[in-house]
């Protein structure tokens, strides 16, 4: 995608939801969390069939998340924390951009 987009995908509450290179990249350094690198495929199914939860400090995000059975080190979940941020666009007209901010593995 020529706007820095890895992928856009639709929630189950039909929210379009964008990752970018940009996050995928920071998502997976070896300070954050290279052990997701070969997951991109369970991110995405985490916005598209996972269950969401305002998150507890940024009114203005949620943490999706979402159990799988193929995950290292005894995790058995993807938790995608993305934000929704109203802007403005050209015309003063307004807009809501959702989009990836993290991604970890988590068990519970």
């Amino acid at each position: 995608m020529p706007d820095g987009k890895l992928w856009t995908q639709r929630d189950r509450y039909d929210n379009e939801i964008y990752l970018t290179h940009e996050r995928w990249s920071h998502i997976t350094e070896v300070s954050n969390h290279p052990e997701l690198a070969p997951y991109l495929r369970h991110v995405r199914e985490t916005i598209k069939h996972g269950s969401r939860r305002q998150h507890p400090v940024l009114m203005n995000a949620y943490k999706y998340y979402h159990e799988f059975g193929d995950l290292p080190n005894g995790m058995n979940h993807i938790v995608v924390v993305v934000v929704f941020n109203e802007t403005s666009g050209p015309l003063g007209v307004s807009r809501e951009e959702k989009f990836v901010v993290t991604a970890y593995l988590q068990f519970f």
